[in-house]
């Protein structure tokens, strides 16, 4: 069965947005991309909500010139090998390809996703992991902690989460940056 696999860049005080809805603060250096994109090679599937999906879809061209950094065309090339499922009520179509629009996040159809996927699947975005959390499905958590602290904004974390996590893996990285990965247990 293949795992369902909630990660992020995040303030150290656990927010992926700032207040402004920002999150330039959190663009991963090079070694950290390098890293994130060995995490993400054994996805098979992302599942977003539409505005994780709007930022994500840049990697559909944005590095397709030569020239541009390696980690980047890198992560360009897992971006489209991936099947991509976006829930949007509000999007007509979508502007990449191996992508499908779901109205609403169905549960069980993400159980059945997991239980016949070949490969893991990845949830992106704080706002759709959080009906996955609260449906029992997160197998992973990875968190990349930036040594910064922004106040407030939009949290990685459900606020009302609650779960019993099993430290798997840890790294850190020149720029401060720490990496945790965290078993679900069940």
């Amino acid at each position: 069965m293949a795992k369902l696999i909630y990660s992020g860049i995040t303030s150290l005080d656990g927010y992926v947005a700032d207040v402004d809805g920002s999150f330039d603060w959190c663009a991963p250096d090079e070694d950290v991309h390098a890293f994130i994109n060995e995490l993400e090679r054994p996805v098979g599937t992302y599942l977003f909500g539409r505005r994780m999906y709007e930022v994500k879809v840049a990697w559909e061209d944005l590095y397709a010139e030569e020239g541009e950094a390696s980690v980047g065309q890198d992560f360009a090339g897992i971006w489209h090998a991936a099947d991509k499922v976006v829930y949007s009520t509000t999007l007509a179509s979508a502007r990449s390809a191996k992508t499908r629009i779901e109205r609403e996040f169905d549960p069980n159809l993400v159980h059945r996703m997991k239980t016949t996927a070949e490969r893991d699947i990845s949830i992106g975005g704080p706002t759709l992991a959080a009906q996955a959390f609260t449906a029992g499905l997160i197998d992973e958590v990875g968190q990349f902690l930036t040594p910064l602290m922004v106040g407030g904004g939009l949290r990685f974390f459900p606020p009302d989460a609650r779960l019993q996590l099993e430290l798997l893996d840890e790294r850190r990285f020149r720029n401060g940056v720490v990496y945790l990965k965290y078993g679900v247990v069940s």
